[in-house]
């Protein structure tokens, strides 16, 4: 009999599924539209069904635990609290919604924490105590992992490194403040740097006639490729953010690596190379040459269920 965990990853579209070995291998996929689902109700009896439809399909194994990623997940409750991208306001106590379905425990925290449960079961932190993992999509995910725990604080939240504010009267942030890092420094940031340097230099760019809407980090990415200046100045601008909130985290955590995953960090030496530079520019002497910035081994159509099962496996081992 294979033991399994169910990894769940909810997100604003899509919710993904998976029936994952504790080695990693994921046995079968599954995923439902979480926006077909504006009742909460509603979501966890399709979750369950879609669980049941994909377990049916295998033979000989024990589910153990499910784990489950979502954006504004709190670990100490068991809930999503106020997420802004999904249809389900204030509180939903989706840990007890599931146990009408399943014995086994179910354990849910954000996705970014998530991701680090991954890194460090999965992944390049494999036998790392203490790590940072940034995720850089649409916004900046941070999860912190302090003497092999991921840190959660007093409310279940801490970690945010997104949102600590390096601009007091910068950028409009979606959580209602100005000047977060993850306007800055994130997929959706270095779209707005680059339309911002279009504005005031007079370099040729074949992005000149793109809207935000449809500008992304994979365009920029590739005009930098082909030497377009102001795609490379907007990489340098985003490393410089990027750096200083590394350089910050080390101070408070003193961390053996950052794993940077996701969109941004699939942009390879034109963001790793400058955040190296500017990190080593900028961090205190006594933690030079402690500290290393990695690209995530997690492959990304992958990251977001083994994360997922990873938490679920970490909790049957504590």
């Amino acid at each position: 009999m294979k033991e399994v965990t169910v990894g769940i990853d909810i997100g604003g579209t899509n919710s993904v599924l998976g029936i994952v070995e504790k080695n990693g291998n994921i046995l079968a996929e599954n995923k439902i539209l979480t926006t077909d689902y504006p009742v909460i109700n509603d979501f966890v009896l399709a979750l369950h069904r879609c669980i049941q439809e994909t377990v049916s399909g295998i033979e000989n194994i024990s589910i153990k635990a499910i784990g489950i990623g979502a954006p504004n997940g709190n670990y100490y409750n068991g809930t999503i609290e106020y997420a802004p991208n999904l249809a389900w306001k204030g509180i939903v106590p989706l840990c007890e919604m599931f146990k009408e379905y399943y014995k086994e425990p179910v354990v849910l925290t954000n996705d970014a924490n998530a991701a680090a449960m991954g890194e460090m079961i999965y992944g390049g932190a494999r036998g790392m105590n203490n790590f940072i993992m940034i995720t850089l999509g649409t916004g900046l995910g941070s999860g912190i992992v302090v003497n092999g725990e991921v840190l959660y604080g007093s409310t279940g939240f801490a970690g945010e490194i997104g949102h600590t504010i390096v601009d007091p009267n910068g950028r409009d942030c979606g959580c209602g403040r100005k000047g977060c890092l993850e306007n800055y420094a994130s997929a959706t940031g270095i779209c707005r740097t680059f339309l911002e340097l279009l504005g005031i230099r007079r370099d040729k760019s074949d992005l000149r006639t793109i809207g935000f809407e449809d500008l992304t980090s994979i365009m920029i990415t590739r005009e930098a490729e082909k030497g377009d200046k102001v795609a490379l100045e907007a990489f340098d601008i985003t490393a410089k953010w990027l750096s200083l909130a590394l350089v910050n985290s080390v101070a408070f955590s003193s961390p053996e690596a950052f794993f940077l995953f996701g969109g941004l960090a699939n942009a390879g030496e034109y963001i790793f190379k400058p955040v190296q530079k500017y990190f080593d520019q900028n961090v205190q002497r006594i933690f030079k040459d402690t500290v290393k910035i990695l690209p995530s081994e997690i492959k990304e159509s992958n990251a977001a269920v083994l994360g997922a099962s990873a938490l679920a496996w970490n909790e049957l081992a504590n």
